[in-house]
C-alpha cells in the first residue's frame, strides 16, 4: 500500500513538472548588435535628433525579440575587439541569439586604433565574430556600410573621410545628381566573408544607396543630419552632417534592413512588425509622447488604419484624440500606461472644477478608434470623480486593455457611440462604468475596488440596448461585500449581463433604483444565467428581469447599428462610409 502511495506521488511529481514545461513562457530570441555610430544608440541631451538605425530597430519586431544594441560611435572591427566590447557581448551569447554584425566607416580610419584592410585584417575581425558566435551556439549576420550622403565626385580614389560642417562656415562643393561610393573595398569585405563561411549578408548599402539616390540631393538630406541653426539646443549653430542619421532617416532605414532581413531570414520574418509611428520613452521611436504621434496622424485619412505602437513606459498626460483623426490604431508593448490624474474637484487654470467630463485622462472623439494592450488609468486616487477613459466615438474597439480608477473610471459618452470590449479589465468604486453609449463587454474582467455600483447607465428613451456583458467575471477586494450591478443614472438605463461569473460581493437583490422608485417602470435590468457566489436569480430586485433565450442579444446584433458593424466576425476592419 505505501509503495502504491509512493507510486502515485511520483507519477503526480512527473504529471506536475511536464505541465510545467508545457505552461512555461516561450525564450525571448535576443538580437545583438555591433557596429559603429550608424547603428549605435545615442544620447537625447539637448533634444539630440541624432539616431542609428539599430536604436530604434525594437519599434520593427514583436516583444518576442529583444534588441540588445552594442554599437558605439567611432568603432571600428578593430577597436571594438581591443577595447573589450566583443568579450562582453559574446559572454552572453547564447543558443538561438542573432549577432548583427556592422563595420566599415571607423576601420577606413588612418588611425592605428582603428584602421583595418580590406581583405586582410577587416576580414580577418569580420571571420573572429562570425566563428566565436557559432561556437556559442548563436547566428551571426554581415551587414555592410551604409551610404555616405555624398554627391560630389571624388577628386581622386581616395575613400571619404566623415564631414560634419557648421552650416555657413565655408563654401560647399557644388551638389551634382548622382549619389558617388565613397566606402570603396570595405563594403566587398562583409560579402565575401559571408559567402566563404556561409553567413547571411545583408547588402544594407545597396539598400541606402538605392534610397538616397532616388530621393536626390535636396530630399536626402531629410535623412541625415542637417540642423539649422537656433533650432535645436544639442547644435545651436546647426549641422551639415552627410554620415549619421536623425529620427525620420534611422526609421525609414531600419524599415527597409527589416524587410530584408525577413528575407534573408524566414524564422525572424513572423517576428517583424511596421507601424506607421512610434511613441518611446527612450528614444527608439518617433515621438516621446503619444499626444505628438496623434497629431502627426493627417486628418481624415479615409480607408486605411494610422497604426502607432507605444513602447512599454508610462506616459503621463492629458491625451485627446480629435474627431478629424480617424480610424487610429494604439498598441501597446507590455507595460504601456497612459495617465494622469484629474478629478471632478481639482482647479483648472481659471480656478474653476474641472468637472466629471473634465477629469479624463484620454478622450476619443474620432470613429474606428482601435486600442490594443494598452491601460488607460486615472492615478488621482479615491477624490470622487475621476474618469480614466471618456468614450465618445462610434464603432470603438478596446482589446486586451486595461482601465484603472475609482468612481466614475469608464465614461461610455455619446448617445450615438458603439462599443465593443475584448478581454480587458476595468476596476473602480462607485459607477465605475457609466455613460449613454451602447457597449457590449465581452469576456471582460469587471473588479470592485469598494462597496459601490459596476454600472451607471444613462440610456436614452427608445434606445434598442444600452450596456450588455457577456462571459466577463465580476470580483471584487476583501473589503467590497456589498456592490450593485447597476443603478440608473437617467430613467431609461438598460444593463444586461449574460453567462457572467459573480463574485459573492454582489448584493442578492442586484440591483439599485438610485432611491427613484419610478425608476423602477422604465429601466431594463436583465441578467441570463449568472453563475457564483453572486448569482441569485430568486432575490433579486422584482423590477429586474431573468432571460429565456438570447434571441436579440447577439453580440452583432447589439452593436450593428446602421451599417452593419461587426467586429466579433470582421475585428478592426474598417467599415467604407462616405465622410
Amino acid at each position: 500500500m505505501k509503495e502504491n502511495r509512493s507510486k502515485l506521488v511520483l507519477l503526480l511529481a512527473v504529471a506536475f513538472v511536464l505541465c510545467s514545461a508545457f505552461r512555461a513562457d516561450k525564450p525571448v530570441v535576443t538580437i545583438f548588435m555591433i557596429g559603429d555610430s550608424t547603428m549605435a544608440n545615442k544620447k537625447l541631451d539637448g533634444g539630440n535628433p541624432e539616431r542609428g538605425w539599430g536604436m530604434v530597430l525594437p519599434g520593427f519586431f514583436s516583444e518576442d525579440i529583444k534588441i540588445d544594441n552594442h554599437a558605439a560611435n567611432g568603432r571600428s572591427s578593430k577597436s571594438f575587439i581591443s577595447e573589450g566590447r566583443w568579450a562582453k557581448v559574446i559572454s552572453k551569447v547564447k543558443k538561438g541569439d542573432y549577432v548583427f554584425i556592422q563595420f566599415g566607416h571607423n576601420d577606413e580610419k588612418a588611425d592605428s586604433i582603428r584602421h583595418t584592410e580590406p581583405g586582410t585584417t577587416f576580414d580577418d575581425n569580420l571571420r573572429r565574430y562570425v566563428n566565436e558566435t557559432r561556437a556559442k551556439g548563436g547566428i551571426p549576420v554581415l551587414f555592410n556600410s551604409i551610404v555616405r550622403r555624398n554627391f560630389v565626385q571624388p577628386k581622386d580614389a581616395s575613400i571619404t573621410k566623415d564631414i560634419r560642417r557648421t552650416p555657413g562656415e565655408k563654401e560647399q562643393p557644388k551638389e551634382g545628381t548622382v549619389l558617388f561610393d565613397t566606402h570603396g573595398a570595405y563594403l566587398d569585405s562583409p560579402r565575401n566573408v559571408a559567402k566563404e563561411l556561409g553567413v547571411v549578408f545583408v547588402d544594407m548599402n545597396k539598400i541606402t544607396h538605392d534610397l538616397v539616390q532616388e530621393l536626390g540631393p535636396v530630399e536626402s538630406k531629410k535623412l541625415f543630419m542637417f540642423v539649422a541653426p537656433n533650432q535645436i539646443p544639442a547644435f545651436p549653430k546647426g549641422r551639415e552632417d552627410n554620415t549619421h542619421l536623425n529620427v525620420y532617416g534611422a526609421r525609414t532605414i531600419a524599415g527597409l534592413a527589416v524587410d530584408a532581413i525577413g528575407k534573408e531570414i524566414p524564422e525572424l520574418a513572423e517576428y517583424i512588425r511596421h507601424y506607421d509611428y512610434v511613441v518611446a520613452q527612450d528614444g527608439s521611436g518617433d515621438f516621446f509622447t503619444v499626444q505628438e504621434a496623434i497629431n502627426a496622424v493627417p486628418d481624415f485619412r479615409k480607408d486605411v488604419r494610422t497604426t502607432i505602437l507605444i513602447r512599454k513606459g508610462t506616459y503621463k498626460e492629458k491625451l485627446i484624440i480629435p474627431e478629424s483623426k480617424i480610424n487610429i490604431s494604439l498598441i501597446g508593448e507590455n507595460g504601456a500606461v497612459l495617465t494622469y490624474d484629474g478629478f471632478a474637484n481639482k482647479k483648472n487654470v481659471f480656478g474653476e472644477n474641472m468637472g466629471t467630463s473634465g477629469s479624463s485622462s484620454c478622450y476619443i472623439y474620432a470613429p474606428d478608434f482601435y486600442a490594443e494592450n494598452i491601460t488607460f488609468e486615472n492615478s488621482s486616487g479615491p477624490v470622487g470623480q475621476a474618469v480614466a477613459c471618456f468614450v465618445s466615438a462610434d464603432r470603438v474597439y478596446f482589446k486586451n486593455c486595461r482601465f484603472l480608477g475609482f468612481q466614475d473610471t469608464l465614461y461610455t459618452y455619446s448617445k450615438q457611440s458603439r462599443q465593443y470590449y475584448e478581454d480587458c479589465y476595468i476596476e473602480g468604486t462607485v459607477d465605475f462604468i457609466f455613460g449613454w453609449s451602447t457597449a457590449v463587454f465581452n469576456r471582460c474582467h469587471i473588479h470592485s475596488k469598494r462597496d459601490g455600483y459596476v454600472t451607471a447607465p444613462s440610456t436614452d428613451k427608445g434606445k434598442k440596448y444600452g450596456y450588455v456583458f457577456y462571459d466577463c467575471k465580476l470580483t471584487a477586494e476583501p473589503e467590497a461585500t456589498k456592490v450593485y450591478l447597476s443603478r440608473p443614472w437617467r430613467p431609461y438605463a438598460q444593463a444586461v449581463f449574460i453567462r457572467c461569473e459573480l463574485g459573492k460581493h454582489i448584493f442578492p437583490i442586484g440591483w439599485n433604483n438610485w432611491g427613484k422608485k419610478e425608476n423602477e417602470k422604465t429601466v431594463f435590468y436583465a441578467e441570463y444565467e449568472s453563475r457564483g457566489e453572486g448569482a441569485h436569480p430568486k432575490a433579486r430586485a422584482g423590477f429586474s428581469q431573468q432571460l429565456k433565450n438570447l434571441k436579440g442579444y447577439e453580440i452583432n446584433a447589439v452593436l450593428a447599428g446602421e451599417d452593419g458593424w461587426n467586429p466579433i466576425e470582421n475585428g478592426n476592419k474598417l467599415i467604407m462610409v462616405k465622410r
